[in-house]
């Protein structure tokens, strides 16, 4: 933690129990990220920490530092229960059953799952992951997300996706028989895409009946190949105005079918809303496990973000030479969890309490509220700020506003 932070924190001293100390609930919720950094192939849009190994990794050998990460990140956080897990990856679904379900047999002994819990994984929809669906559901998994991104073979290819239409409506089919909750993501705002085109697209991916979307405008993420084609003239995106017309239509067409927007790129039916996302989206606290994770954690009274060693064998290094992969560990000031609380909470069609903001020592300045209320781009109704339909498509504006 750097001086600056540090006088923040003398100044602001950080909350204590009632906003996150580990003996009381947390009061957004409390769940656990698991990263399995693998993948067959790097996608030229990604930035995410995926690596792509020839040979296939020793699961036995991650198992056992999961279980003592998971066992260091427990002694930090200190007694709780975990109302989620979620798988992320890379490609989680490229691990064995077996091996998710050992991870999960040790997450429920170090912060006992609740009877409801969420266990989300992530899976890539091409058959030889679908064949493993029954086997992610005996283990314990009850909800999947699946990266099929487009609707369209040759939009896929360009995506660098290893799977076809067919295959991944198959991969869907299936695994709303294993898991009966079922989420899927889709990349719009594509080369050459129009907003006619999308429609029908995504009406074609409402007709699969899962109650859960995710919807991402293609955006070019630095270091990737997407950047340098971008740069170079060979990769030409929709324009603002079609990029509009491209949201509208997502807006629209989600709406119609009964998945309305709850977070800026993410649809659901009532009360089929990702919980998991949920807690980073309402500042709840997370444990980060595995190669790059982040988390969020209340040790001793002081909110902490918490960063892993990202590349993979190097992770497993540390963890096995010191019982967990931790490479930077910061106390968060009162005025940077409000901050954080704010950047968060605003994707969310509900907004955020201001009041338990203020509690986190944030504060937000009367006339920019109204300035942008006047403008029609936020809602205020007692504590509660929102951002409306029309300041979301410009929400990083509105949160940059708010948080000067």
């Amino acid at each position: 933690m750097d001086q600056a932070s540090s006088d923040r924190t003398k100044a602001n001293p950080p909350p204590q129990a009632g906003e996150g100390a580990s003996s009381t609930p947390d009061p957004a919720g409390f769940g656990v990220y698991v990263h399995w950094p693998f993948c067959k192939a790097k996608c030229p849009y990604c930035d995410f920490n995926s690596h792509v190994r020839h040979a296939p990794p020793d699961e036995a050998r991650f198992i056992a530092a999961f279980r003592r990460e998971i066992a260091h990140m427990r002694a930090l956080s200190g007694p709780k229960q975990a109302q989620t897990v979620f798988f992320g990856g890379g490609t989680p679904s490229l691990m064995a059953p077996a091996t998710v379900g050992a991870i999960l047999e040790a997450i429920n002994e170090a912060w006992p799952l609740t009877s409801d819990a969420e266990v989300t994984l992530e899976a890539n929809p091409t058959s030889v992951e679908a064949e493993r669906f029954a086997g992610y559901g005996a283990a314990g998994v009850n909800r999947v997300s699946l990266g099929v991104q487009a609707l369209d073979d040759a939009d896929l290819q360009g995506l660098g996706r290893m799977h076809s239409v067919a295959e991944a409506l198959a991969a869907v089919a299936i695994a709303r028989r294993a898991f009966g909750r079922v989420s899927f993501d889709l990349i719009y705002a594509r080369p050459r895409q129009t907003p006619e085109a999308w429609a029908a697209e995504l009406k074609r991916a409402l007709a699969e009946g899962c109650e859960h979307l995710s919807l991402y405008q293609l955006t070019i993420e630095p270091g990737t190949p997407f950047e340098r084609l971008y740069g170079a003239g060979k990769l030409i995106l929709p324009d603002d105005d079609i990029s509009r017309a491209l949201w509208d239509v997502t807006q629209e067409v989600t709406a119609q079918a009964g998945l309305p927007a709850y977070e800026v790129s993410n649809h659901a039916r009532p009360g089929a809303e990702a919980r998991h996302n949920q807690i980073y989206w309402r500042y709840g606290t997370y444990a980060g496990i595995g190669a790059g994770a982040h988390g969020r954690l209340v040790v001793d009274g002081t909110r902490r973000a918490l960063f892993t060693e990202r590349a993979p064998e190097d992770w497993l290094a540390r963890v096995e030479g010191h019982g967990h992969g931790i490479v930077s560990d910061e106390a968060l000031s009162a005025a940077e969890q409000a901050d954080e609380m704010l950047l968060m909470g605003l994707r969310l069609k509900e907004g955020v309490d201001l009041a338990r903001h203020a509690r986190l020592g944030g504060r937000v300045d009367e006339a920019r509220i109204a300035a942008l209320a006047a403008a029609g781009f936020v809602t205020r109704s007692g504590d509660r700020l929102a951002v409306t339909p029309a300041g979301f498509p410009v929400l990083n504006a509105v949160i940059a506003q708010l948080a000067q």
